[in-house]
């Protein structure tokens, strides 16, 4: 008899008498299912955090950085560079036919939280005239947008819900001044972040700064953005670079994807060595349960490689339906969920490719559980395992 047919032969076997073993079959199942659906839930996190920063993200915008910086608070635009930039070719043009060219720079303010009062600190965010050219998913839901060279601010209404003073109507302290709040706002598809918009200048002058961190640009299309790179490699005045909506907003949530992946791997593992551990002592005792059986098959001719294969086969078949189950109890629970671990809001998203993950760390689970079983049954000496009760 062949080498696969005595391992189908030896797995069917193995599986018909599951029911006599149901305990240990249980066991190694819901140690399987903790660790996977752990792992996915935590994984979705990640997912639904990239989701959140990449909603409103176009392919025809563009950001122009100083030339060197790795992310928008390292950069510094002269003034005078922001209006060189507006020249530029690839940008499209406004309603009015005014290049869509809007410097931004970054400050960070304080707020207290509605609930804990804990203060927190996020960016307010300067913007040159053309904001809702640049953004057009910004839709005002009340009050009116700031007016240039007045302490007026917009926020989200994100931020009017959760933090402090940010309601329109409200005034607040920034820099020993007071600003008015005069709008809320919605952006799009993004729901759970604090945006703060208020004029460049004025923010600026209230701060002591003299360079933006950033000019935003609109492209007439997503193909002149490397009409737009030609023409700032040609001027020399511009120590500018150009870089995709897309890559900015991937940067931003590196590090915080790096944590929430660190975590979702690290109790991920910690739970899938205890459930390993689980699967293997199941696994055990399911192999010295038919001790004498499998001594019996070894005595009328089977070798021990098909007794090997078999009992690794059988230690990831039991992983797969716990596989299953975690996965779609993450789905269940979690899936569409709202978490707020890092100051803003999102929605937990259980995906396909999870799912898959969670199906692959189970079945290497099994593989590593039933790896040392699967061994000993194949070592047990036939004149020791047929004395055996």
């Amino acid at each position: 008899m062949s080498l696969l047919k005595q391992t189908a032969l030896l797995l069917r076997m193995s599986l018909l008498g599951l029911p006599q073993r149901l305990g240990l079959v249980c066991t190694t199942v819901v140690g399987v299912t903790c660790a996977v659906g752990v792992l996915v839930s935590m994984l979705a996190m990640g997912v639904g955090a990239r989701r959140e920063a990449m909603a409103n993200v176009r392919p025809d915008r563009a950001s122009l950085l100083s030339v060197g910086a790795l992310a928008p608070a390292q950069s510094s635009i002269a003034k005078a560079t922001a209006v060189l930039v507006r020249d530029l070719p690839g940008i499209r043009r406004s309603a009015s036919g005014e290049p869509i060219a809007v410097p931004q720079v970054s400050v960070f303010v304080q707020a207290r939280r509605r609930i804990s009062h804990t203060a927190v600190g996020f960016p307010m965010l300067g913007s040159g005239p053309g904001l809702t050219d640049y953004a057009p998913e910004l839709r005002l839901t009340a009050g009116r947008m700031f007016r240039p060279g007045l302490r007026e601010l917009i926020a989200s209404n994100y931020c009017a819900s959760e933090y402090e003073h940010f309601a329109a109507g409200d005034a607040r302290v920034i820099q020993g001044s007071e600003w008015r709040v005069v709008g809320n706002f919605d952006l799009g598809r993004t729901e759970g972040v604090c945006i703060v918009y208020a004029d460049a200048d004025t923010i600026l002058s209230a701060f002591g700064r003299d360079s933006y961190n950033q000019v935003n640009v609109m492209l007439q299309s997503p193909a002149t953005f490397t009409e737009l790179v030609e023409a700032i490699k040609a001027n020399p005045l511009l120590r500018v670079e150009a870089r995709h909506e897309a890559e900015l907003a991937a940067a931003n949530m590196q590090q915080v994807n790096g944590i929430l992946d660190f975590v979702s791997y690290f109790v991920g593992t910690v739970l899938a060595l205890a459930a390993t551990i689980g699967a293997a002592n199941s696994l055990y005792a399911l192999v010295d349960s038919r001790r004498r059986e499998l001594a019996t098959l070894r005595a009328v001719g089977f070798g021990s490689p098909p007794v090997i294969a078999s009992t690794l086969s059988e230690a990831i078949l039991l992983a797969l339906p716990g596989a299953l189950i975690g996965a779609g109890l993450a789905w269940l629970l979690f899936n569409g969920r709202a978490a707020s671990p890092f100051g803003f809001r999102f929605h937990l998203a259980v995906t396909p490719s999870l799912t898959l993950v969670g199906i692959v760390w189970a079945l290497c689970m099994g593989l590593i559980g039933g790896l040392l079983p699967a061994v000993r049954a194949a070592r047990v000496p036939v004149t020791v395992a047929l004395r055996a009760t």
